[in-house]
């Protein structure tokens, strides 16, 4: 039996021997109005005959933790939240349902019902009501919510929260839980020490060796029961585990309690605070107070508006110093042009160097506000950050997380495609020439070059056409997201082109991007059902077009002379109606060792530029018609 497991007296004992007044009870006190044995929150044990007494009295035997309960203390006093007292043996009945909730909560029922919502609608005429002094508030003890312990379940129920009531599956966790609360009302008193807290807090020392070992789950753990009581620094620490656990992008506030104050680690927490606080915001919604969560000094305070201000405006950069600080600029220049493998490889071989600015900082969280390399360090990737060993402790590193990124262009044709909500690509890649070198190659005349990344909450999903009010009808610009392969071509991917795929005017680029080597063009899109619509290739070299080829349906438009592994006909020679996007991208991966990175095209942390018109003027005696469509709400 469960009885035999807990001791009751112990228990208790120990948080009777615990108790100080808090601040009402100390008031009490000063006053003289009552005495401490006045205010102990225990009272004599019950004897058998009391309890069978109060068995008898209700019909039914006690739930087993509750039964050994009374036999260490006839009643408690709680002296933090809604529940005052709960009453002894003589003084507990049923609680009958004065006020009518049962119809309430069954009028709510449906067949999508839990078996949990059925149990809570019933448990009002059926609970057994143990408190006898309260705000509002009421501690049921429910016979028809049972475990195989023969265990009731206890529900708490404030009435002027308007909320549902608290579950705990037996009397003995629901005990457990405000003694918990107990201590965290008290965790900050100076006076509150004792052998629970210095226990306690030997646990959270520990859980910070352990997190820096890379054994995080056993920290976890650790920090987590800390928590529960109120430990100062367990929260903080906690919250930094979770962060990476989960990985850049996860929409829950990160708080870390008391340690944002901490000016040593203003510039690894606030940034992760602050990136979070913007993502949950609903555009065009008015800007929500960035609270740090903990009362913060003025310094703490105005580097934190300056922090939230570099995030909003994706200028913030993350610089530890020393080796790890290296690694880390090393790493976002790889992952700024497309290689976030070759960025987080930089960072995972750095991570022990990694050294903390203070004890309670267990990872380098600032890592995940970095708009280049946050969203680097997808999940599985926080997780492998978790498990190495850090800041000088040895240990064996995990497994390496293999590259995210699949290689070649095969992947373009996955369904759905990379989070987008469009049918139709067009990339560009120059053969020889860095990044920076395409404004001069296709990008528009006047225009500002490279531009800043469109930023993480935008990332794939452009709504609407890339039209503007200065360009005449028929012009095409691309905005594309600009990088570089490991195969040495620079690249620029336009993942929502502004008309449905190469048309009549359509001049592909190719030849103007290829003055100083071979450039390729792409284009594809796709039917509403998935199928390949139309798929464009074109290459050029020296200024001049070599090849090119465009097929719709089964038909095929060529000129100059396609090499044979490149030709529709015969690379699709057999291939069903779902292959054919997907062989032909593979095609062009193995004649022209073409790629393009995923991740950075999905996260939209390149750099883009907006090209000249892939579209010519029409000439004359050519008929070209356009439509603008408004919706007005």
């Amino acid at each position: 039996m469960i009885e035999n497991r807990f001791d009751w007296q112990q228990f208790l004992g120990r948080w009777q021997q615990e108790w100080i007044p808090d601040e009402d009870d100390a008031e009490e006190l000063a006053e003289g109005g009552v005495t401490p044995d006045d205010l102990a929150l225990a009272a004599p044990p019950a004897a058998e005959a009391e309890i069978a007494a109060a068995e008898e009295r209700l019909g039914t035997r006690l739930p087993p933790s509750y039964r050994q309960f009374l036999k260490a203390s006839n009643g408690w006093r709680l002296d933090q939240g809604s529940i005052y007292r709960l009453g002894a043996a003589h003084e507990i009945g049923w609680f009958g349902d004065p006020f009518g909730m049962t119809a309430i909560y069954q009028e709510g029922l449906t067949e999508r019902s839990t078996e949990q919502d059925v149990l809570l609608a019933g448990m009002w005429r059926r609970a057994l009501q143990l408190e006898t002094d309260s705000d509002m508030s009421y501690a049921l003890l429910d016979p028809g919510d049972t475990d195989e312990d023969g265990e009731w379940a206890v529900y708490v129920y404030r009435g002027w929260s308007g909320e549902l009531p608290d579950r705990y599956p037996s009397f003995r966790a629901y005990m457990q839980r405000m003694y918990q609360d107990f201590h965290s009302a008290r965790a900050n008193s100076p006076g509150f020490v004792n052998d629970t807290t210095r226990a306690l807090d030997a646990g959270v020392e520990r859980a910070r060796q352990e997190a820096l070992s890379g054994r995080w789950q056993t920290a976890r753990e650790l920090l987590t029961e800390a928590e529960r009581y109120g430990r100062p620094r367990a929260r903080g620490m906690r919250r930094q585990l979770e962060a990476l656990a989960h990985g850049s992008g996860h929409h829950g506030y990160h708080g870390f309690g008391e340690l944002v104050a901490d000016p040593r680690y203003t510039g690894e927490l606030v940034p992760v605070m602050a990136a979070a606080h913007l993502r949950e915001r609903r555009p065009g919604a008015f800007p929500d107070r960035f609270v740090l969560g903990t009362e913060t000094d003025d310094g703490v305070t105005a580097a934190a508006e300056a922090i939230l201000a570099q995030v909003r405006e994706g200028s913030y950069r993350y610089a530890p110093d020393g080796t790890f600080g290296q690694a880390v600029a090393e790493a976002r220049e790889s992952a700024r042009w497309g290689d976030t493998d070759a960025a987080w490889r930089l960072i995972r071989a750095a991570l022990p160097s990694w050294s903390p600015p203070g004890p309670d900082l267990l990872a380098p969280l600032g890592l995940l506000a970095d708009p280049v390399l946050g969203p680097v360090v997808t999940r599985e990737r926080g997780l492998e950050l978790l498990a190495t060993p850090r800041a000088g402790r040895p240990g064996p590193a995990p497994d390496p997380v293999p590259d995210l990124d699949p290689p070649g262009l095969s992947w373009l044709a996955d369904t759905p495609r990379w989070n987008a909500p469009h049918d139709s690509y067009r990339c560009l890649w120059v053969e020889g020439v860095e990044p920076e070198a395409l404004p001069g190659l296709v990008g528009e005349d006047g225009g500002a070059g490279l531009t800043a990344p469109p930023g993480r909450r935008d990332g794939w999903f452009h709504h609407g056409p890339h039209q503007r009010d200065d360009l005449a009808p028929w012009e095409d610009r691309a905005v594309m997201s600009v990088g570089r392969t490991d195969s040495g071509w620079a690249f620029g991917c336009d993942a929502a082109p502004r008309t449905s795929a190469a048309g009549t005017f359509f001049v592909s680029p190719a030849a103007a991007a290829s003055r100083g080597g071979r450039a390729v063009v792409l284009w594809a899109r796709r039917t509403r059902d998935g199928g390949l619509a139309v798929f464009h290739l074109s290459v050029a070299e020296r200024g001049e077009e070599r090849y090119a080829y465009t097929l719709r349906g089964t038909e095929v438009q060529r000129s100059g002379p396609v090499p044979e592994t490149l030709d529709p006909e015969r690379v699709l020679h057999g291939a069903g109606e779902a292959d054919r996007e997907r062989c032909l991208l593979a095609a062009m991966q193995d004649e022209l060792g073409l790629s393009l990175p995923r991740l950075a095209l999905a996260e939209g942390i390149l750099p883009q530029l907006t090209t000249r018109s892939w579209n010519r003027a029409p000439r004359e005696g050519e008929a070209y018609a356009y439509a603008t469509i408004r919706v007005v709400r």
